[in-house]
């Protein structure tokens, strides 16, 4: 006996609400579709058996993931070497294994979870859900459901608990949502007004600025990927940031060169380095991503500094296939893919000092680093603003560097913290601690972006606590519907 057609519209319904996500991100930034989405899982699952369920979420994901992480096409086929129906099978790999998180949610919750307090029950689980993908094999936060909310009403939840926070409301909003629409659940309005109403009540301000800003000049070199490690393209690369730099070394305290700006090892970039700050005014300090090489032959992607700096940063959270290579010894040669240049890095220790430049102390996180939370609150613990340096390039012209950013304006807000965003393409940005841009770069333009930004005193509580609070709330959010007897259909 086929599919019913009742199942087939759970499918349906599935795919759409996985676009209807990718919407609520940037560049759309259409987020009141979240809560719509969510409406479109929640209604019709407690009818579903668990392996049906799953089926549902797989659909899910693998719309959510086609349409939003369209990008990994770009960075494979464009820029990883890889002929096109290699590339296609790759992404299309991708897009499938990262759909199983939201089918094995799915599946978890309608075997382990009864329908008495669907409408809690179903938000935890989805939340928990998230924690899941955020961590396992490495994770991959990127698109979590409360990503896209920093422009929203519920922007100010985000100081508070951060974005698994902010992914609880937008569920609760959808169950709500669906409750009070379609069952006529008159007493659901209540709780639904109170999570979009409670952030106007909520402190604006958790963090002090310094009653003097700093001026800071964020280059953007603008480079070819393909040629980037080429002899041609370190010679480019040298001449294009010293010029930009001398452009502007007049008019800022700090100046920043964004990831790997330098396609060399750290020991060749040095007389490059000390050759530019040579010519800089007595005071302003150069940082720069670099790679360094240790004397154990192992390779670092790395943040230093030169003139008044103190300190350097080594990247903790290393991206996979990019920058290592999971499985080396059965990968390394298979495709070109899997070569690609500087994928043999080694990570960074997890507590490592902020940087000093300029009397100001910053955390940073370099590219894919800015998308954890949790790893972003701990550096602002003890710094005074946020640094993510990345080469985006990879994005191509996708929508990717956009959601990218987006992440990195969620961390701002979410720490009381400006972040300075350095990228080789766009989108180089100063984002304050609200997170609202308030200077940026055109994408794929050479320029330098000038502007200030402020050190900040206090922390937020998110930054006190992390992501703790909202992963326990979630959790107990499931407690009440937790059964061990099993679900019709199985």
């Amino acid at each position: 006996m086929g599919p019913t057609p009742a199942f087939m519209l759970q499918l349906l319904l599935a795919l759409v609400a996985g676009g209807f996500t990718t919407l609520t991100a940037s560049p759309f930034e259409l987020w009141w579709l979240g809560p719509v989405a969510i409406a479109l899982m929640y209604v019709g699952l407690h009818t579903l058996t668990p392996a049906q369920a799953a089926l549902k979420g797989w659909f899910y994901g693998a719309a959510l993931f086609a349409s939003g992480t369209s990008w990994v096409y770009v960075s494979i086929h464009d820029y990883g070497y890889t002929g096109v129906p290699l590339a296609v099978f790759l992404t299309a790999l991708f897009i499938a294994v990262l759909a199983l998180f939201y089918a094995g949610t799915l599946w978890l919750y309608r075997r382990f979870v009864g329908a008495r307090l669907a409408l809690l029950t179903f938000a935890g689980a989805w939340v928990l859900g998230e924690v899941l993908r955020t961590y396992l094999f490495t994770g991959f936060p990127w698109l979590l459901m409360g990503s896209g909310y920093v422009d929203s009403p519920l922007a100010g939840w985000a100081p508070i608990g951060g974005v698994y926070l902010l992914s609880l409301w937008v569920v609760l909003s959808g169950t709500l949502g669906a409750e009070l629409v379609l069952r006529r659940q008159w007493w659901a309005a209540a709780p639904l007004a109170a999570i979009w109403l409670i952030p106007l009540a909520l402190p604006h301000q958790w963090a002090t600025p310094a009653s003097e800003p700093t001026r800071v000049a964020l280059l953007q070199g603008n480079l070819p990927q393909l040629l980037k490690w080429t002899p041609e393209g370190q010679r480019t690369a040298a001449n294009t940031y010293s010029r930009l730099t001398a452009a502007v070394a007049d008019d800022a305290d700090i100046i920043i060169w964004p990831e790997t700006a330098l396609p060399m090892m750290e020991a060749q970039a040095r007389p490059v380095l000390e050759r530019v700050q040579a010519n800089l005014p007595p005071g302003v300090a150069l940082l720069t991503g670099i790679v360094q090489l240790d004397e154990a032959s192992q390779y670092y992607n790395s943040v230093v500094g030169v003139g008044n700096v103190d300190g350097s940063y080594q990247k903790e959270h290393l991206v996979p296939f990019g920058e290592y290579l999971p499985l080396e010894s059965m990968l390394r040669g298979a495709i070109d893919f899997f070569d690609l240049p500087m994928s043999s890095f080694t990570k960074g220790a997890s507590e490592q000092s902020p940087m000093q430049a300029a009397g100001i102390s910053f955390g940073n996180a370099i590219c894919y680093e800015i998308i954890y939370s949790q790893l972003v609150a701990r550096r602002a613990q003890e710094s005074d603003v946020l640094l993510t340096v990345s080469n985006d390039t990879w994005f191509g012209a996708s929508i990717g560097p956009h959601q990218h950013l987006q992440m990195a304006r969620l961390r701002a807000l979410e720490n009381g913290r400006y972040v300075i965003r350095a990228t080789s393409n766009g989108i180089t940005a100063i984002i304050d601690d609200q997170g609202s841009i308030v200077a940026r770069a055109p994408q794929f333009e050479t320029t330098a972006l000038v502007g200030e930004f402020y050190a900040m005193e206090g922390l937020t509580p998110f930054t006190r606590t992390g992501n703790w609070p909202a992963w326990l709330l979630a959790a107990l959010m499931v407690l009440p519907g937790l059964r061990l007897t099993r679900c019709r259909g199985e």
